[in-house]
């Protein structure tokens, strides 16, 4: 039910994809998912793009972030930049993405944690601010 109304309002929401009840999506009109992700009960706040690839796991109460204010003005202007999750890409529970973030395929960040910048591909990130702590293997 959840995908209908996320389509109707401009959403582009793949096959097979699970949106749990209490997800929170600020405009849906700058939202993509690709086909088969699962995203619960999480916070994005998308005054910029979202965009999440194939296969992506966003888990309970994770936050993604696309603005903030710049500090260095008087005038405090609003910042914004595209967050973007490639195929197989994990946002642990409680996990907070800042704006910019661009998760190479088949990342994690790990629960609670705070990613400020990039993850590389098939690595885990844990942390505040998130660091690299091993690779992603597939037994």
């Amino acid at each position: 039910m959840l995908v209908f109304f996320l389509r109707a309002f401009g959403a582009k929401i793949g096959k097979d994809v699970r949106i749990k009840p209490g997800i929170q999506i600020k405009y849906p009109w700058k939202l993509e998912v690709g086909d088969y992700s699962w995203l619960a009960d999480c916070y994005i706040e998308n005054l910029d793009w979202v965009k999440i690839g194939n296969h992506c796991c966003i888990s309970q109460q994770a936050m993604l972030m696309t603005g903030n204010h710049n500090y260095k003005k008087i005038s405090f202007d609003l910042m914004t930049s595209p967050i973007i999750l490639e195929d197989g890409a994990w946002v642990g529970a409680r996990a907070s993405v800042c704006p910019g973030v661009k998760f190479y395929t088949h990342s994690i960040l790990s629960m609670g944690s705070v990613a400020i910048g990039d993850l590389a591909a098939y690595s885990i990130y844990q942390g505040n601010p998130a660091v690299k702590i091993r690779d992603r293997i597939f037994h």
